[in-house]
């Protein structure tokens, strides 16, 4: 009984002792890139498009596993390629088959109802190459928006257009940064 003490005391040889560490290092970045790959993801937020909802450099949890459509309303990370090679970060106004109007003074109706959208920031938008209206969204694809019109790159325009489904990478959820009071939280 006393040679397992004192076996159970001594100490590994700083070889074991980092092989131990690198092991564990190892687990935690496999363990993060599962996580961040098929779980959920940290994002950032860059520019002013979806102000007042999200600001520029904020950081949000993105919702991948278990988030299999989007509803209308929600605010997703999605990738246009012909756009930009990063994510962008806007929000689902129409779902494949809705047809979408955008009148003048930028009120925007899907299916002949003009949405209640108490979270855009300006109703305004500059023109430019923009889609021809009414436009009905292709299948397989989502019309998305900024919440602030004036300067939002975003599915009104050809360079964007319709995003395919496809090219969702999930639903943002959570801010995290800003930690400051009313930035910090579920969005």
């Amino acid at each position: 009984m006393e040679d397992n003490k004192k076996k159970k005391k001594e100490k590994n040889s700083p070889a074991e002792e980092l092989y131990g560490w690198a092991q564990s290092f190892l687990f935690a970045i496999m363990l993060l890139v599962l996580v961040s790959s098929f779980v959920v993801r940290i994002s950032g937020v860059s520019g002013g498009s979806m102000l007042d909802t999200l600001k520029d450099n904020d950081r949000v949890l993105v919702q991948i596993l278990g988030y299999n459509y989007p509803e209308k309303g929600d605010i997703v990370v999605v990738t246009a390629p012909s756009f930009s090679s990063e994510p962008i970060v806007k929000r689902v106004i129409a779902l494949e088959g809705d047809t979408v109007e955008i009148y003048s003074g930028g009120h925007v109706f899907v299916n002949g109802e003009e949405l209640y959208e108490p979270y855009v920031s300006s109703l305004d938008f500059n023109g430019g190459q923009t889609l021809s209206y009414p436009y009905t969204v292709p299948d397989g694809h989502i019309f998305v928006m900024g919440d602030n019109r004036e300067v939002s790159a975003d599915s009104r325009y050809y360079s964007i257009g319709p995003i395919d489904i496809d090219n969702i990478i999930g639903k943002v959820f959570f801010r995290l940064w800003p930690m400051k009071s009313g930035s910090f939280g579920g969005i």
